[in-house]
C-alpha cells in the first residue's frame, strides 16, 4: 500500500524542511515552530470562538484553514497538522474530554489489566476526518510540506493511567514497576492506535511526520529503554517503508537523547535545555537535529531573540561539522499563548537570511 500511494506523492524536491531533514544541502536554512497554529494567532481565536478543541480537530475545512493560518502569515518552511494528541484515543472510542484550562481528561483511567484488555481498537473510518483534511491541505499548500503527527505510546498511556495532566507521573511509573507484563499489554495497544492513526495521514498525503513524547522527560534513561523505547521502535520501524521523515521529539529529554535517537526517527528534536552541538554528540551522527530556541525568549525583545537565534544557527553549524545529518530550526517547545505573532515572523526572516 505505501509503494502504491509513494508514487502519487507529492515531490517537494526542493523544500528546505525535507532537504535538512534527509541530509541534503538545502536551498535556505529551514524553519517552522511547534503549535505555530494556536492561540498566538487572533486569526486562530477568532476562527476558533465557541468551538471546542475536539470538535475543531475532527472538522476538516477548519483543520486545513488553522494549519494555513502560520503559513501565509510567518512564511514558515513546513505547515504541521492542527489535530491533538488524544485525538486517536478520542476516535477509538475512549471517553475523554479536553477541559480548558486543564488538558485531557479520561472518564475511566487505566487501573488494571481489565481495563488493558478492555480498550478499543482504532478503525480506520474513525479518522476519515483527519484524511480528509491532509488532502485539502496537500491540495492548498503548494512547495510548502505537511507534516503529520501523533502523541507517542508512553505520553498517551500517561493520560490513560493517570486519568489526565500529571505532575509526578505517580501511578504511571508505579504500573512500570510492579506489573509491567500489564504496562506492555497497554503500551502495545497504545502503539497500535498511534501506528494506525499516523498510516492514515501517510496515506492521505502528509509529507513528513512528528512523533511527540511529551513527557519522556519524567523518565529515566533505565526507564524509558526498558519501558518505552521498543514501543517506540515498532511506531518507526512500521512507517520506514513511507520514504517520509520521521522526526521524534520530546521536553526535559537531554539525558534521554542517545536512546531517542536509537528509536529509529531521521531527525531528533532538541529542547532549549542542551546545546545543540551536545545534543550531536549524543544522539550520534547521520541523523538531523530540530530545534532548539527557548519560547519564553520571545518575549525579550528583538534584540534578545536575534541574539540567540543567531546563537543557536552557529550551535548548529557546529552539530553538522560533528556529524549531524542537517538542521531544522524551530522552538524548544511550542510557541506560548501570549508570545507576539509579528516576533515569530522576524525570526522566520532571520533565519532566512542567514
Amino acid at each position: 500500500m505505501s509503494e502504491l500511494l509513494g508514487s502519487t506523492r507529492r515531490q517537494l524536491v526542493d523544500s528546505p524542511f525535507l532537504a535538512a531533514a534527509t541530509g541534503r544541502i538545502p536551498s535556505r536554512r529551514p524553519v517552522w515552530f511547534m503549535r505555530q497554529a494556536g492561540r498566538s494567532l487572533p486569526e486562530y481565536r477568532e476562527i476558533r470562538a465557541g468551538i471546542g478543541m475536539l470538535e475543531s480537530c475532527f472538522d476538516p475545512a477548519l483543520v486545513c484553514e488553522i494549519t494555513l493560518q502560520p503559513v501565509r502569515r510567518h512564511g514558515v518552511d513546513a505547515a504541521i497538522l492542527f489535530s491533538d494528541i488524544v485525538v486517536p484515543l478520542k476516535a477509538a472510542g475512549i471517553d475523554l474530554d479536553i477541559v480548558s484550562g486543564v488538558g485531557p481528561v479520561i472518564a475511566n483511567p487505566i487501573r488494571s489489566t481489565a481495563d488493558v484488555a478492555a480498550l478499543p481498537h482504532l478503525e480506520p473510518g474513525a479518522v476519515g476526518a483527519i484524511g480528509e483534511a491532509v488532502q485539502l491541505l496537500t491540495a492548498e499548500l503548494g512547495d510548502t510540506p505537511l507534516i503529520g503527527f501523533a502523541g507517542a505510546p508512553f505520553t498517551l498511556a500517561s493520560y490513560l493511567v493517570e486519568g489526565g495532566p500529571s505532575r509526578n507521573h505517580e501511578r504511571t511509573k508505579a504500573l512500570m514497576h510492579s506489573d509491567p507484563a500489564t504496562w506492555h499489554a497497554l503500551l502495545g495497544a497504545l502503539t497500535d492506535i498511534t501506528i494506525g492513526f499516523l498510516q492514515a495521514q501517510l496515506q492521505a498525503g502528509v509529507d513528513a511526520i512528528q512523533l511527540f513524547d511529551s513527557w519522556a522527560g519524567t523518565l529515566s534513561l533505565a526507564q524509558y529503554r526498558t519501558f518505552v523505547l521498543p514501543h517506540s521502535e515498532r511506531v518507526f520501524a512500521e512507517l520506514s517503508d513511507w520514504g517520509v521523515p520521521r522526526i521524534h521529539f520530546g521536553v526535559g529529554t537531554g539525558e534521554l537523547l542517545g536512546v531517542m535517537g536509537e528509536a529509529g526517527a531521521d531527525v531528533v528534536g532538541v529542547d532549549w535545555r542542551i546545546p545543540l552541538p551536545d545534543a550531536a554528540r549524543r544522539v550520534g551522527a547521520g541523523k538531523a537535529l530540530q530545534g532548539n530556541l527557548d519560547p519564553a525568549v520571545l518575549f525579550a525583545g528583538q534584540e534578545a531573540v536575534d541574539t540567540e537565534v543567531r546563537r543557536i544557527a552557529a550551535e548548529a553549524d557546529e552539530a553538522i561539522a560533528l556529524g549531524s545529518a542537517g538542521h531544522i530550526f524551530n522552538l524548544g517547545h511550542g510557541v506560548l499563548p501570549d508570545t507576539d505573532p509579528t516576533v515569530l515572523t522576524s525570526v522566520v526572516e532571520l533565519v532566512h537570511s542567514l
